[in-house]
């Protein structure tokens, strides 16, 4: 990737100049059985979409906050890069009464309603689904995402010294965010090319970073496991082999 790059958007522009047809993440969901497999450019296409809905539909603007209510999910990783791309500030599992949106999943939606902002909701269906019918206080964002423009441009430049993500307690700038990629990266022996297997949740920054923000730093890729503990050893054993694995971090 690029030294120049302080941003986690500024990663994703240089891994798609440098290689789009790649896959960068591929989702496993354990319980339902789903494979989900997206190309640089694909999930690239993904977050500009998203970011558009961001700032265009819902009017956020860098430093705003918005809470993620979501699990370790492909979806949740395009959300992180819109936030980044707009210059919204993200925060995992965030209190929605302090946050200027919310984006909830199914097992969020209840506590997503204290925030008196814009709220999104996501079925995390198998293939996008939408829901049977919005859940009441939300716009599915299955109906709101696919009508939105393929290529974003912030209204205003993300500034990377600016907050970029809470977690942990611990606010992080773009800057902060990316040289903590790098170095976790590093410490993995993770390079370009490589391919990390987390079943880590997206609870915290070692989860975060390893389902997401090392990989995407290091140019490498992610196969993200959701319910990872529903598989047994030999079946681990045969996706780390299918998949190309070159690192495992299943704890």
């Amino acid at each position: 990737m690029n030294a120049s790059d302080r941003t986690p958007a500024d990663l994703l522009r240089s891994a798609l100049a440098a290689d789009p047809a790649r896959p960068l993440v591929t989702f496993y969901d354990d319980a339902t059985g789903e494979r989900v497999e997206l190309s640089v450019a694909t999930f690239a296409n993904w977050v500009a979409k998203t970011a558009n809905l961001l700032q265009g539909e819902l009017s956020a603007a860098p430093g705003d906050r918005l809470a993620l209510l979501l699990p370790a999910h492909w979806q949740t990783a395009v959300w992180l890069l819109a936030c980044s791309s707009v210059g919204v500030t993200a925060e995992l599992g965030g209190d929605p009464a302090d946050a200027d949106y919310v984006v909830a999943g199914p097992e969020g939606l209840e506590a997503g309603l204290a925030c008196s902002g814009d709220r999104i909701a996501l079925s995390l269906a198998p293939l996008g689904r939408r829901f049977p019918a919005p859940p009441a206080g939300y716009a599915d964002y299955a109906v709101e995402v696919p009508g939105q423009g393929d290529r974003f441009a912030p209204f205003v430049p993300v500034d990377p010294d600016a907050p970029a993500l809470l977690v942990d307690g611990t606010e992080l700038t773009g800057t902060q965010l990316v040289e903590r990629a790098r170095a976790d990266a590093a410490g993995l022996g993770l390079g370009a090319g490589g391919r990390l297997l987390s079943g880590r949740p997206y609870e915290g920054w070692s989860g975060l970073s390893a389902g997401l923000y090392a990989p995407l730093a290091a140019g490498g890729s992610v196969v993200l496991c959701r319910n990872l503990d529903l598989l047994d050893a030999d079946g681990l054993a045969k996706r780390v082999e299918s998949e190309r694995v070159t690192v495992t971090l299943t704890d």
